[in-house]
């Protein structure tokens, strides 16, 4: 009785190898690392130069607001002692007020600017999600990791499909 539930153990061992070997023959996989490729991609730069110049734009505009605090605030404490109690209640009502609008304009800029960077890169994403979806059925991949957010650890081999992407995007 023990024997033959070793031999049945073994045999349904044996099998679920063989199985495993088999489908495993199926799957064909392959990484690329997507920073190294949006790096290369048509348009990046004239997107990043947007992005640059409207951050720079947004910093101008907060370092302006942030100097007119700093200015009302000296200004302030330079005259308080001679203030009416009202009226130091007033300037100081004024400087939250302006504290308000700092942080309100800098959520808006991070806001405005993350917007604009998905709208940029919207496009190039798809069509790098295009030809990686292209690529990978064209030469059979079952599977294709990107290497560039750590969802791969380990991998022992497979193969690098970057260059088939950047032919089929048209990128040298």
């Amino acid at each position: 009785m023990i024997r033959q539930m070793k031999r049945m153990t073994l045999t349904l061992c044996v099998f679920m190898l063989c199985a495993s070997g088999f489908a495993q023959n199926k799957a064909k996989y392959a990484h690329l690392n997507s920073s190294d490729l949006m790096q290369v991609m048509p348009g990046r730069d004239s997107a990043q130069k947007v992005l640059e110049n409207l951050n720079a734009q947004l910093e101008d505009e907060l370092k302006s607001m942030y100097t007119e605090y700093q200015n009302k605030r000296g200004q302030f404490e330079r005259e308080q002692a001679t203030m009416s109690q009202a009226m130091q209640q007033t300037k100081m009502k004024e400087l939250e007020d302006l504290e308000n609008r700092i942080k309100s304009f800098q959520e808006q800029a991070q806001s405005e600017l993350q917007e604009k960077q998905e709208e940029l890169l919207k496009p190039m994403v798809d069509r790098a999600k295009a030809a990686i979806a292209k690529v990978a059925k064209d030469n059979g991949y079952t599977y294709v990791f990107d290497a560039a957010v750590g969802a791969l650890l380990y991998y022992d081999g497979g193969e690098d499909i970057i260059e088939l992407v950047k032919k089929e995007l048209g990128i040298k």
